[in-house]
C-alpha cells in the first residue's frame, strides 16, 4: 500500500493504483470521457485532469499511477478551467442535437421525438405517459395548439412538417393513462412531501391547472380558487371544429383534478381573502388571466403589462408569491401557459424544500443549426418518404391508427437518442462550456452512415475516445472498429469497408452502451 493526499486527506491505496482510483477511494469524483474500467487507458479526453499541488503540473487521473507522498488537487479553479477546455475541445468537433428542435420551441419542452418514436411503433399507452410528464392536457392542446414546434420542425426543410399536434391529440384521446385512484394518489404524495406543505393556486385556466397538477404529482396539497363555476377559464371559448370538445375538456380537466387537487369554484380573491391565503399556505400561484386593478392592490409589484416576476423563477417580489400565464405577460397561448405551470412547479418546490430557487432545470444542449441538402438522405434513412399526412376524415377527426403510424413514421430523429445519459453533455452543462470557443469554420455535413438492427451510429457524434476500439478488440471481434485516418483527420471505422452489422456480431450493445455520447446508440 501507498500513502497520499488527495484534497488534503490521507488516503492508502494498493501499489499500482491510478490517481482516478485514489481519488475514487476518498469519495471525490472526476468526470471521464475516454476511460473504461475494462479496458487499458487511453488518455485522450484530458477531462479527467487533477493537479500536483507540489510541482503545479496537470495530470490525467486515468492514466498517471499514484506515488508515496503525492499531494493531489481535483477541484480548484485551474483544474476546474482545465477540465473545462478539454470539453470545449471536444466540443468543437461534436455535430449533433442533444434536443431536436421541435422540442426546443415546445414551451412546455415536451419530448416529441420519443413520442413519435413510440407512436410509430403503435405504443399508444406509453406514448401518452411521454406527454403527460410534460403536458397534462394533450387532447384540449391537440385541438386548438397554435404549433410552434411544428414551425420548428426539421422535416420542413425537406418537404412539410410533421403534424405533432394531431399525434399529440391521438395518444391523449386513445391512450390509457393508467391513473391510480385520487385518494391514493394524494395520500403517497403527501407522505412525500415536507411536512404536509400546502399551495394555493388562484385561477383554474390552463397556466393554474398546470400548476397544480405538477405540484400535486411533486407531493404538494393543491387547492385551486376559481372565480367562476367551473374550471379551464379560456379553454371553453376556444373555437374548434369538434363536436367532441366539450366532452374532451371535462375529461382532461377531470383527470387533472382527480389527483386529488381541490377545487373551489365561485371563490373570487379579493385583497381580504389574499392576506388570509398567505397566512393559511406555504406558497402561493397567481395565475388569474389578465391583471386586474383588484390584483394590484395585494402589496405585489407590478407593471403596465402585469406583476413583476423574476423570469428565471416566476418569483414576485413577495418571496412565497409566484406567478404566471397572462397575468405575467399577455400571451394568449394555452400550450405557454402550460408550460409556464409546469416549470412554476420546480420553482415553488426549490422554495418549500429551502433550496436556492433557480427555475425549471435547463441543460447544456448542442445544436448544428439547419439542415442542409446534402443532409436530408441521412436523415431520410430513419423516416418515411412521403408529404405530410392529412386525415381522410378530416382535421375534426384527427387521425385513424394508420395514419398515426404513418405521420409518426416521418419524424427525422434529429434528436439525441442517448440524451439524458451522455457523458459530454452532461459534463459540458456541469463545467459550462462553451461549444463555439474552438469551433471551425469548415463544414462538416451530418451523417448515419452505418445501420445495425440494434444501434445506429453517428460519426459526427464521436469523440475518438477509443472505447468501441478497444471493446470490439478485448472481445476479439472478427473486424472491430479501428482508428482510421491520423492527426485532426482520424475517424473511427470499421476495416475493409466491411459494413456494422458484419462487424458487431457479439458486441452491438454493449459498444453502444459503452459509448459516452450518442454517436453509438441503441435504436
Amino acid at each position: 500500500m501507498i500513502s497520499l493526499k488527495i484534497d488534503g486527506e490521507n488516503i492508502k491505496v494498493p501499489e499500482g493504483s491510478t490517481l482516478l482510483q485514489a481519488a475514487e477511494k476518498a469519495g471525490v469524483e472526476i468526470p471521464v470521457m475516454c476511460y473504461d474500467d475494462r479496458l487499458d487507458h487511453f488518455a485522450s479526453c484530458m477531462v479527467c485532469m487533477v493537479k500536483s499541488r507540489d510541482s503545479g503540473q496537470m495530470l490525467a487521473s486515468c492514466s498517471v499511477k499514484a506515488e508515496e507522498g503525492m499531494d493531489i488537487i481535483t477541484g480548484d479553479e485551474e483544474v476546474f478551467e482545465a477540465r473545462k477546455a478539454s470539453l470545449e475541445l471536444l466540443l468543437s468537433d461534436h455535430t449533433g442535437d442533444c434536443q431536436a428542435p421541435c422540442q426546443l420551441a415546445c414551451p412546455a419542452h415536451m419530448n416529441i421525438p420519443l413520442m413519435n418514436r413510440l407512436l410509430g411503433e403503435g405504443k399508444v399507452d406509453e406514448a401518452l405517459q411521454v406527454v403527460q410528464q410534460d403536458i397534462p392536457i394533450p387532447s384540449i392542446l391537440g385541438r386548438i395548439c397554435h404549433a410552434p414546434c411544428e414551425g420548428a420542425c426539421r422535416r420542413k426543410t425537406i418537404d412539410e412538417p410533421v403534424s405533432i399536434c394531431l399525434l399529440k391529440r391521438y395518444a391523449g384521446d386513445i391512450g390509457n393513462l393508467q391513473h391510480v385512484s385520487a385518494k391514493t394518489v394524494n395520500q403517497q404524495a403527501l407522505k412525500k412531501a415536507i411536512g404536509n406543505k400546502k399551495v394555493a393556486v388562484i385561477g383554474a385556466g390552463p397556466a393554474g391547472l398546470s400548476a397544480a397538477c405538477y405540484l400535486q404529482r411533486a407531493g404538494y396539497q393543491c387547492i385551486l380558487y376559481e372565480k367562476s363555476d367551473r374550471a379551464g377559464g379560456l379553454l371553453h371559448l376556444a373555437e374548434v371544429m369538434d363536436d367532441s370538445y366539450p366532452e374532451v375538456l371535462d375529461r382532461e380537466i377531470s383527470q387533472i383534478l382527480d389527483t386529488g387537487i381541490e377545487l373551489k369554484t365561485n371563490m373570487a380573491v379579493d385583497k381580504d381573502l389574499f392576506e388570509k391565503l398567505l397566512g393559511s399556505s406555504d406558497a402561493i400561484v397567481v395565475a388569474t388571466g389578465e391583471i386586474e386593478n383588484g390584483i394590484r392592490s395585494w402589496n405585489i409589484e407590478s407593471g403596465k403589462n402585469g406583476i413583476t416576476i423574476d423570469k428565471s423563477t416566476y418569483q414576485t417580489s413577495h418571496p412565497p408569491v409566484f406567478a404566471i400565464g397572462n397575468v405575467v405577460r399577455s400571451v394568449k397561448s394555452a400550450v405557454r401557459s402550460v408550460g409556464h405551470g409546469k416549470e412554476v412547479a420546480a420553482s415553488v418546490h426549490q422554495y418549500l424544500s429551502g433550496e436556492a430557487v433557480k427555475g425549471y432545470p435547463k441543460m447544456f444542449n448542442s445544436r448544428f443549426g439547419k439542415l442542409r441538402e446534402e443532409e436530408f438522405g441521412e436523415y431520410l434513412k430513419e423516416s418515411h418518404p412521403g408529404k405530410r399526412m392529412e386525415p381522410v376524415a378530416g382535421q375534426g377527426k384527427g387521425f385513424d391508427h394508420t395514419e398515426m403510424q404513418e405521420e409518426a413514421g416521418r419524424c427525422l430523429h434529429c434528436d439525441c437518442r442517448d440524451l439524458h445519459t451522455c457523458k459530454l453533455r452532461i459534463h459540458a452543462d456541469r463545467y459550462a462550456a462553451n461549444q463555439r470557443r474552438y469551433k471551425g469554420d469548415a463544414f462538416k455535413p451530418v451523417t448515419k452512415v452505418f445501420v445495425h438492427d440494434a444501434i445506429i451510429y453517428e460519426p459526427q457524434k464521436c469523440i475518438k475516445c477509443g472505447i468501441c476500439v478497444r471493446l470490439t478488440a478485448l472481445h476479439k471481434e472478427k473486424y472491430g472498429f479501428t482508428f482510421i485516418g491520423r492527426g485532426f483527420d482520424v475517424r473511427i471505422g470499421i476495416p475493409f469497408d466491411e459494413s456494422l452489422e458484419a462487424d458487431l456480431s457479439e458486441t452491438a450493445k454493449e459498444v453502444a452502451m459503452a459509448c459516452p455520447t450518442g454517436a453509438l446508440a441503441l435504436k
